[in-house]
Parts: C-alpha cells; structure tokens; sequence
C-alpha cells in the first residue's frame, strides 16, 4: 500500500510574493565525461562542483523542483561527453521540466583537467593540470556557452633582463680592460661564475582565459591550451632532464615578458579565431621581485562583451 505523504510545493504559497531571477543548487559533487586530448574517442570521466538554476517566474508558486534539475544533471552529465551542445539540452531539459515557472536556466561545472604533456627535449611526458570551468545560460530563448582554462608559464622581466646584462658587460670590462686576451680565455671566462655575475628575474605566472563558443558536439579544450602555450612560449614543464632545463632557459631569454607583452600575445591569438564568438583574458604575474602580482586583463574588441561585466577584475 502506498504511503501518502503532504507535498507542501504545490500547496497554496500566501506569503509575500515575487518573481526570482535564480533558484536552484551550488556545490553538486558530479562525475562528468570530457574529452582528453585531442582524440574524439579519448573520454575520460573528471569529478567537478555543479551549479545548477532556473529563474522562477510564477510569483504565486512556493519554488522549483530541485530534484529534477539535479535528476537531469545527474542523467546527461554522465552518459555523454560535455560539449557546446550537450550543455544546451541540459539547460532544455531544466527548462521543459518546469513549465509554467521557468523560462530561463543556467549550469555551470568546474573540474580539473589533466593532460600528458611532452617535454621540451627530452624524451619524457608529465600530467599537468589545467583548472577549467564550461557555463550554459539561456535567457529569452538565447543560448550562449562559455568555456574556461587556466594554464600556467614562465615569465621573465625584460627590465630585469637588461639591467643583468649591463653588468655583465660592467664585470667583462672590469676584467679585460687594457688587457690582451683571446677567444679561449673569454670563452672560459664567460663559464665562470663571475663570467654571469646577474640573473633577470622570472616567475611562475598564470593566463586565466574565458571563451564563448559556439554550438557544437567537441570540447577541445587541448586546443585552446595549445593556442596558449603557443603564444606564449614558456609552458611550465611536468619532467624535465638537463636538456629540458637548458631549453626552458634559452626560451624565456628569447621570449622576455611584461604582464602587458603575455596579455597581447594572446590577445593577438585569439582575435584572429573566428570560432570564439567573445573572449576574456587575465595574465597575473606572480613577482618575484615584489610582494605582489603584475596583471594585465583583455577582451575581445575591449569595447564590447566582457568588458561590461561587473567580475571583470576578478580571477576565475
């Protein structure tokens, strides 16, 4: 015999009443499918923390049904890979499940994402790990999907840089003024310790890029770490032998970097990729030198899109 049992959401709401622009749960610990690397067939399953909403537009009901927007979730997360695409039937279905309360949804899930990287040189390979976040909403039947990726580099002072090399050539002057010398006895000397008498500068520091996508069933994210990585040209390194090191040094003496030089890199990278539709990118330089970070923050056509929302400062 089946149990009655009250079911207080669809008694009559008499207290004060409203529309709300978002109901729903945060903190959804969800196991979700994502492609890894670049190979379609390559699924691998990630834990995130979910978010998941619908706007309540019937002033006169209690609330939504939680359990169905975490029903749904727990349902399309987990049979398919997140894509563009995917995450728009999720946002359907959390619509469609509420009709006549909702016409608007928005989901969010953050995860980290692991990736074998090769080494500079050497023949070796090391997981790195690459904060990431993807964002449905639909609002008045538009969609739109966002797709978020922090990827670590090197950094190196070009001022810091220069001001080395001033003394340098302040210690081969000391050293060899008036001074008969030849290749052998400079070549040597410029292994020594006093040879490299002043080291430029460097950090670890971050690019925090945020995409808007367009429809469809791939989520690259190799793709977009790639076109960082790219541009950059000092990827921190998961394995390195003596060669790596060697490359990794010769790399940020040839691609020395101002907050303000990493920020147009890739700000030039993604302005020519017509497949984001809008991007918003924060490089943050961890200073070794100060007890504070150098930033620098770009959007797509600075006068439009992300430069108007309010977290425009903020890190992902």
């Amino acid at each position: 015999m089946t149990k009655h049992m009250p079911d207080i959401a669809c008694q009559p709401h008499h207290g004060p009443q409203g529309k709300l622009n978002w109901v729903g749960m945060s903190g959804i610990e969800l196991p979700i499918l994502i492609q890894q690397g670049l190979d379609k067939d390559n699924i691998v399953t990630l834990s995130s923390q979910a978010q998941a909403y619908v706007d309540l537009n019937d002033p006169q009901s209690k609330g939504i049904h939680m359990s169905r927007l975490y029903l749904h979730l727990d349902q399309m997360a987990s049979q398919e890979p997140l894509s563009s695409n995917r995450v728009k039937a999720i946002l359907e279905a959390f619509i469609n499940s509420h009709q006549g309360l909702s016409t608007q949804a928005f989901v969010e899930f953050k995860f980290d994402y692991y990736e074998r990287r090769n080494s500079l040189l050497s023949d070796n390979s090391g997981w790195k790990h690459y904060p990431a976040t993807i964002r449905g909403e639909m609002r008045q039947g538009q969609y739109s999907c966002e797709l978020s990726i922090e990827v670590p580099y090197s950094s190196t002072c070009p001022c810091s840089a220069a001001l080395s090399r001033q003394l340098i050539q302040e210690a081969f002057e000391k050293q060899f003024s008036g001074a008969e010398m030849d290749y052998q006895t400079v070549f040597e000397w410029l292994g020594t310790p006093e040879g490299i008498c002043a080291t430029p500068h460097s950090q670890r520091s971050y690019a925090q890029v945020k995409v808007k996508i367009s429809e469809s069933d791939d989520l690259a994210l190799s793709v977009i770490i790639n076109q960082i990585e790219n541009a950059l040209q000092t990827p921190v390194q998961a394995v390195v032998k003596r060669e790596d090191e060697q490359e990794f040094a010769r790399l940020n003496a040839t691609n020395l970097m101002f907050c303000e030089d990493a920020s147009r890199r890739l700000q030039n990278a993604f302005e020519n990729n017509a497949e984001y539709l809008d991007f918003w990118i924060r490089v943050n330089h961890l200073e070794s030198l100060h007890p504070h970070d150098a930033v620098a923050v770009v959007t797509k056509g600075i006068e439009n899109g992300y430069i108007d929302d309010p977290n425009l400062m903020d890190p992902m």
